[in-house]
């Protein structure tokens, strides 16, 4: 019993899921839906960062940037991509001192996205203002939610919901508009190699001294040449004499 039990509860539940799907895809063939995208004027704006790189270590990237402040950038993605000076460079070929520019370009596109939704069947009940079940061309019944201040369409002149009577063929129109707004972000990423490093300075010129040998002074002869006779030397030994003698006759004069 029990196992019959749960066999007419699963075909139960399989008859559901069947009827289910056939009533939705029933009433998505009754309803016909329209759906229009309509793009309006797009603005454009874009920003610039510049800055040069002050570290580099594996996917870690510090830059620092136009006003002097320091924006740390980790785990930068493999994938990205640097223009520098027309070749596309990774994140582990960046080096310190090179200038990079990040330029964003936001496009904003309003849009508005209209969903029309009609259909055609002839009242069978109405309840005003909120519903109202039509007979479709295939003879079956739906109901349909009548929104506010809808509009039906009844030989050409257009009543409300408290207008519809049982019989009337009639159909109606359901226009949505939805204000979207579309916006993209383009990214790009260029940069610059540092400066090649400053040229060593010019060999300055070098003054060598130059020591020239001085010459040893002459060793003095032994004896000086014989260039005049002694007969000065006497007279002059003659003169010192004389005077000794003056010398003496004064002391004895005063003593």
């Amino acid at each position: 019993m029990r196992s019959q039990t749960r066999r007419l509860h699963a075909v139960r539940s399989i008859l559901i899921a069947v009827a289910c799907l056939s009533c939705a895809a029933w009433l998505a063939a009754q309803v016909q839906t329209n759906t229009s995208t309509t793009s309006h004027a797009s603005t454009v704006q874009t920003t610039i960062e510049r800055g040069e790189i002050v570290y580099v270590e594996g996917n870690d990237v510090v830059v620092k940037m136009e006003d002097g402040t320091l924006r740390h950038f980790s785990n930068v993605p493999e994938s990205t991509r640097i223009n520098v000076d027309g070749q596309e460079l990774g994140v582990h070929d960046l080096k310190v001192g090179m200038k990079v520019q990040k330029t964003v370009t936001t496009i904003t596109t309003p849009k508005t996205i209209t969903t029309v939704k009609s259909v055609t069947g002839k009242v069978w009940h109405v309840t005003p203002p909120n519903s109202v079940i039509l007979t479709l061309e295939d003879g079956t019944n739906q109901q349909f939610k009548i929104p506010k201040d809808q509009k039906f369409n009844v030989d050409g002149q257009m009543v409300d919901a408290w207008g519809l009577k049982k019989g009337m063929k009639v159909s109606a129109t359901k226009v949505v508009e939805e204000p979207v707004v579309d916006v993209e972000h383009q990214r790009q990423l260029t940069g610059s190699m540092p400066p090649p490093p400053p040229p060593p300075p010019a060999d300055q010129p070098i003054i060598i001294a130059v020591m020239t040998p001085v010459p040893a002074p002459a060793a003095a002869p032994a004896e000086l040449p014989k260039t005049a006779s002694d007969v000065p030397l006497i007279g002059l030994l003659g003169l010192a004499s004389l005077g000794a003698a003056f010398g003496l006759s004064l002391i004895r004069r005063f003593v």
